[in-house]
């Protein structure tokens, strides 16, 4: 047996205590630290003594063994690895049995006896299908009996049981040097000082604090479980309410997949409560719609209800025997699916926070409130129901906006409901604060000005240049979009394109909202940094605080006109926002955003390959199948990689499958060809940037080969002096690495230099490193040319580095970083070395040279542009 509870339950009393700072993580007594050393302090019951790393051998995970692969055929059941290979393709394909059975029959006339194909027909792949399918955790049907009205109502519940799904994961060999059991409290040295900074779910408060409530050999196991119900086709009336859990223990990187082994994964299917004319909005019938929804996910949880309570020693994948114990950590959803989970009432109750008591009509202040916890809602619960009659336990129950309904997470040990649920960028913010109210806002102050308004903000947004990851948009006014990542895309957008319409001369209002959106923006950026620090978060609640005030000030001013009123949660959520990141990590780690795009493939197994009856178990055996066929490849890659890496080359007899160069910083592409500065001459003729092209190459060499310990071609101290006939090589594209300031790994720009990118020039802007501060520049020129030994890889840059003196006050007021151009013809020619990463930027209609730096584009630019304008 790999797994057992212990028969005792220990004693486990709450201590507040766990939940208060750890240790100082500066002594001065410890031998002087190298600039970026990490220091990892481990949980106490872990008994592992505290260590520390240079920043360049730091890992986030456990050395693995080197082992070959566990298997060795592991396309069984499929007779050969060619017919699971054809199966694969036909599963992913969602091929029909009449086109499965066609693509047999091509495959079997075809095959040329380098593998053998047996398969005959879609019946024999179903059912190798299924056999192949028993190495996971199956779904299972239960029915769920509620009563309302004297009548009791039966509802089917698929799942696959929590603690099954959860041991599946923890005994496969490949994640298991991936899981992190105990809490560790994370620091980085900035050359004074040990600053703490918080990333994974192990390495924020809640995770710690559990685990100090657990026996010293415990081990958390902590879920991330999500919900939410959703439309199965744009034109139809189905719909699907999937349960999606993740296990907080795996990095991110794994846990946020939604297709690899050890990401997100569909453990349920919640029955949908068909609305009944006679009850619809009743306060009865939305309680028992409730209890339905909480009896069914009993289901799931039921499995690791005892264990929560006990333990349960197992042996991982790593041959470790553990106590593990499970942790309902977080719970994810929109504003409506949170409420169902804390069995509140609503938007419309006293009290609409799902996490704190909040009245419902002070939800746009930024003052704290006392927080609800688990332990108070049983207590009003069981008062309530002590009562003598139906109109004092309803006063009861409405004064702290609860239901009548006992909430299943009551049953977990260490589960608190309202310290689990967490503030979802997604729908809080993007297609929450943003998409239906700041937004709109910003349309009515539009709209206001008249079409001349909306003509120049449609046309300042296709001006913007074109940047990975971001939205190009040629027009928004009066486009309706329904993608929260559309939305989030203009939110970034909005300042550089609406500073010369919404401007304080032409709508003080429409200026005002503008100046809370730059906070709005800045926030919701701050939320989305991949890890945090004590400034980031310091910096956050300033910059929440800035737009409260802001925003209090807006309200009151706007209201006679916009007649809108202010106090709904979203706008209340993001108050939470930074409590969340302290306890829970980063808000990756509970943004429904990876979730919600599992409803997209949800949606395609129901198109394909469904007969739009009975759906639920049709779409989870599919959805299983994929899980097992993903498994299968990734063995089946594991086996062909460990015979590459153990086959050697004939002739040098050393391993084919040596370890890749260094990422390098920087690596030019798309090569042109050799061109000679006469002919450049001639083709640049007319863009003063290429004046005097091949003097300043020559003076920029003859400084730049000694500083950089090259040899002059004829001796030292004998200028360099390259001839019109010398040639260069022309490159269009720069792929840029740099490390990021946010979470320190290597990010990259691709960047375009060229005339005809798809039609039209494209000449990308980047940051340029210099021995003072870096400027901003943009490409004109990329080439290559040979000195002597030396390849050097060069280009003609434009400068915007002009000096702005005192700053504009729109510019200050909207937090915009302005740069201006030199003359064209002061070009300068620079190592491709030098640049730190791309820019983008965006053109001022108003005055001709002067750019702004979107900040926005992405996290590390933020935190870069804003350690600039320090």
């Amino acid at each position: 047996m790999q797994g057992s509870s212990p028969h005792r339950r220990e004693s486990i009393d709450f201590d507040p205590a766990a939940f208060s700072d750890g240790p100082d993580l500066n002594h001065p007594n410890e031998p002087p630290h190298e600039l970026d050393d990490i220091k990892v302090e481990y949980h106490p019951h872990s008994k592992q003594p505290s260590t520390i790393h240079h920043f360049s051998e730091f890992s986030r995970s456990r050395p693995s063994e080197g082992q070959v692969p566990r298997n060795n055929s592991p396309w069984e059941p499929f007779r050969t690895r060619l017919d699971f290979e054809v199966a694969e393709i036909a599963l992913e394909a969602a091929l029909t049995k009449e086109q499965t059975n066609r693509l047999l029959d091509l495959v079997r006339r075809s095959a040329n006896g380098t593998d053998t194909f047996t398969l005959q027909s879609h019946d024999e792949v179903r059912s190798l299908w299924e056999m192949a399918s028993q190495r996971y955790t199956p779904f299972q049907k239960d029915v769920v009996s509620v009563e309302h009205h004297n009548e009791t109502h039966e509802f089917e519940m698929h799942y696959r049981p929590l603690w099954d799904w959860a041991l599946d994961l923890l005994r496969d060999r490949r994640l298991a040097y991936h899981f992190v059991f105990d809490a560790q409290r994370l620091s980085k040295f900035n050359g004074e000082q040990f600053v703490r900074f918080i990333d994974e779910p192990w390495t924020a408060d809640a995770f710690w604090n559990a685990q100090s409530q657990l026996p010293p050999d415990a081990k958390p196991l902590a879920f991330i479980l999500y919900a939410d119900k959703n439309k199965l086709s744009s034109f139809g009336t189905a719909k699907g309410y999937p349960i999606i859990a993740r296990i907080a223990n795996l990095p991110v990187h794994i846990r946020n997949g939604n297709t690899a082994l050890g990401g997100g994964r569909v453990v349920g299917w919640l029955p949908i409560v068909a609305e009944d004319q006679k009850h619809t909005r009743k306060k009865s019938f939305v309680d028992f719609k409730n209890a339905v929804w909480h009896k069914s996910f009993y289901q799931l949880l039921q499995s690791i209800e005892l264990h929560s309570k006990t333990g349960y020693w197992f042996e991982c994948g790593d041959q470790i025997r553990r106590r593990l114990w499970p942790l309902v950590l977080i719970l994810s959803g929109d504003y409506e699916e949170q409420s169902v989970m804390a069995l509140i009432r609503g938007v419309k109750g006293k009290f609409p926070c799902p996490v704190c008591l909040v009245p419902q009509d002070e939800q746009s202040s930024n003052r704290v409130f006392a927080l609800r916890t688990a332990h108070n809602s049983q207590h009003v619960l069981r008062a309530a129901r002590a009562k003598h009659t139906e109109r004092e336990r309803e006063e009861d129950l409405k004064a702290y906006s609860l239901r009548n309904v006992e909430n299943v997470f009551w049953k977990i040990f260490l589960a608190d409901v309202h310290r689990a649920l967490s503030v979802d960028r997604l729908h809080m913010n993007n297609e929450g604060l943003w998409e239906d109210h700041l937004w709109k806002d910003i349309l009515f102050w539009i709209s206001d000005l008249g079409r001349e308004a909306a003509v120049k903000l449609d046309a300042n947004f296709d001006a913007l240049p074109r940047w990975p990851n971001l939205t190009h948009f040629k027009a928004v006014v009066s486009v309706d979009f329904n993608d929260g990542s559309f939305h989030e895309d203009i939110s970034k957008l909005i300042l550089f394109t609406a500073q010369d319409v919404l401007c304080y001369s032409q709508s003080k209002l429409g200026y005002l909202l503008l100046r809370c959106v730059r906070y709005y923006i800045e926030l919701d950026i701050y939320a989305s940094l991949e890890v945090h620090t004590e400034e980031t978060i310091a910096a956050g609640r300033a910059t929440l605080d800035k737009f409260s005030e802001l925003m209090d000030e807006y309200i009151i001013e706007s209201e006679p006109e916009t007649s809108k009123n202010w106090n709904f949660p979203k706008k209340h959520m993001i108050t939470h926002i930074f409590d969340d990141i302290l306890a829970k990590g980063a808000t990756r780690n509970y943004n429904t955003k990876p979730n919600e795009k599992m409803h997209g493939a949800l949606r395609k197994i129901y198109l394909r390959r469904t007969n739009f009856k009975d759906v639920a178990p049709q779409i989870l055996r599919y959805d299983h199948w994929l899980l097992t066929s993903t498994s299968m490849r990734t063995e089946l890659d594991e086996l062909d990689e460990h015979f590459r890496m153990t086959t050697t080359d004939p002739e040098t007899n050393e391993p084919l499958g040596l370890e890749p160069d260094p990422i390098a910083h920087v690596h030019l592409g798309s090569k042109q060809g050799q061109h000679s500065f006469s002919d450049i001459a001639c083709t640049h003729g007319s863009d003063s940037a290429f004046t005097d092209f091949r003097k300043k190459l020559n003076r920029f060499l003859n400084v730049f080969l000694p500083q950089n310990g090259i040899p002059l071609p004829d001796g030292p101290g004998r200028v360099l002096h390259l001839k019109a006939e010398d040639q260069i090589t022309e490159f269009r594209f720069l792929r840029v690495n740099y490390e990021s300031m946010v979470d320190w790994r290597t990010r990259q720009d691709l960047l375009r230099c060229n005339p005809t990118f798809y039609g039209s020039p494209r000449f990308d802007c980047v940051i340029v490193k210099t021995a003072g501060k870096p400027f901003i520049a943009r490409l004109v020129y990329l080439f290559g040319c040979s000195i002597g030994d030396a390849d050097l890889h060069l280009a003609i840059i434009h400068p915007y580095d002009v000096g702005i003196g005192v700053r504009r006050r729109r510019d200050v007021d909207l937090g915009l970083w302005r740069v201006r151009a030199k003359p064209r013809s002061s070009s300068e020619i620079i190592s491709v070395q030098s640049i730190i990463r791309g820019a983008a930027l965006a053109k001022d209609p108003e005055k001709d040279g002067d750019y702004f730096v979107i900040h926005t584009v992405d996290t590390d630019m933020f935190l870069r542009v804003k350690s600039l304008q320090a």
